[in-house]
């Protein structure tokens, strides 16, 4: 089956590529007036050199290393910058506008890493549009990944999304796998930061939290008949967890890690409660640390364990999720982070649809995270509001 997508997706991206040269041409001639969709050539990143180098690569991970000038490997700090759905449509005044933004924030914090964790193309020709994505990224200069959201196409484990994922893969600087065939979904990868003398800094768990509870798998997973709703981490991606977790602790000893993901876990709704007014106040269970709730947590109604996983191996010290665009907080519960990473989104909703907010107020943005030297992690929103005029 991976050879018939290989061959198919061969010749559709050739094709897609030759398209993009005549309408890459229409752009410049025209001064950006015709082919107006091109957004990788309407935005203009500024270029950031990065310290960081692949040291080593298979079909679901990456291994890579923060340098010195002088091209050692050093445990300066290493800074991760995360943002979600941005829901590219075919409007191309608010492409424009969310990538915009996107950009400065990168060029801003100088990542070492960019996660985006889902969401992201959903345009009428999203598999050209993600090829044009991915040729945006690259000209950031700074290494960067993807999972999946549960918008970015209709099907849990087919072609289209395969051919997604093989597209942002090919480019230099993309770290994203397709992931082991046996898990649910693609894009399930991870990326292990080393450290100085081969110490593992940090591993970096990236999941597909899939769509929409399915009647095809409720027998598999035991899912009650009668039950709807968002998606879940299913077992296979559970045990894959575990057992890397234990392989990785087998050659490095006890590490910390992160985790990323589209669809928030069940946990997340420890940490606001509503009242009877519609409003959501922090609920006592958690240390919150910033942010608001604006709308409910868009979890699964089923919970599969892993955050109960997570607690029993003692490694994931950050879950990072998106999904919800107008919640914007990081609470510590039981001992984890659980994160929303900023929406970047200005199509769907916002503070402005939600709750009447003015632009000066709304959350869309970017999430820093900050790895020190000594495995510290500090993590801190960054809100495009700023870069509106004043």
């Amino acid at each position: 089956m991976r050879l018939i997508y290989e061959i198919h997706s061969f010749f559709r991206r050739s094709l897609i590529k030759t398209g993009l040269l005549f309408e890459n041409a229409l752009f410049d001639l025209t001064g950006g007036k015709a082919a107006k969709h091109c957004f990788d050539k309407a935005v203009k990143p500024v270029f950031t050199a990065s310290r960081v180098k692949i040291l080593r690569e298979d079909d679901y991970s990456a291994d890579i290393a923060k340098t010195g000038p002088d091209g050692n490997i050093t445990d300066d700090d290493f800074t991760i910058l995360t943002t979600s759905d941005f829901h590219l449509e075919d409007d191309y005044d608010i492409n424009n506008k969310t990538l915009g933004f996107f950009v400065r924030q990168i060029a801003d914090a100088a990542p070492d890493l960019v996660i985006i964790t889902g969401d992201a193309v959903q345009t009428k020709y999203q598999q050209i549009d993600v090829i044009r994505f991915a040729r945006l990224m690259e000209k950031t200069g700074v290494y960067w990944t993807i999972v999946f959201g549960n918008h970015e196409v209709r099907e849990e484990k087919g072609i289209y999304k395969w051919m997604m994922a093989r597209s942002v893969s090919m480019y230099p600087h993309c770290l994203c796998k397709i992931g082991p065939d046996e898990l649910y979904g693609f894009a399930n990868h991870t990326i292990n930061i080393i450290g100085k003398d081969n110490k593992l800094r940090q591993t970096l768990f990236l999941f597909d939290s899939g769509r929409d509870i399915r009647d095809s798998y409720r027998g598999e997973y035991g899912i009650p008949a009668d039950m709807q709703g968002y998606d879940f981490l299913k077992k296979e991606q559970i045990s894959f967890y575990e057992n890397e977790i234990l392989r990785l602790e087998s050659k490095y000893g006890k590490f910390p890690s992160m985790m990323y993901m589209h669809i928030p876990l069940c946990e997340y709704a420890h940490v606001f409660r509503e009242d009877e007014n519609g409003r959501y106040t922090a609920s006592g269970e958690t240390q919150l640390l910033y942010g608001e709730q604006w709308e409910s947590v868009g979890c699964s109604t089923f919970n599969s364990g892993m955050f109960d996983t997570i607690l029993r191996l003692g490694s994931t010290k950050a879950v990072f999720a998106g999904h919800d665009h107008v919640n914007d907080w990081c609470a510590l519960y039981k001992g984890v982070y659980l994160v929303y990473n900023l929406s970047s989104d200005y199509k769907l909703y916002h503070l402005g649809t939600v709750a009447g907010k003015p632009e000066s107020e709304w959350v869309q943005g970017a999430t820093i995270t900050t790895i020190s030297s000594d495995g510290e992690i500090k993590i801190k929103p960054s809100y495009n509001r700023k870069y509106l005029r004043r």
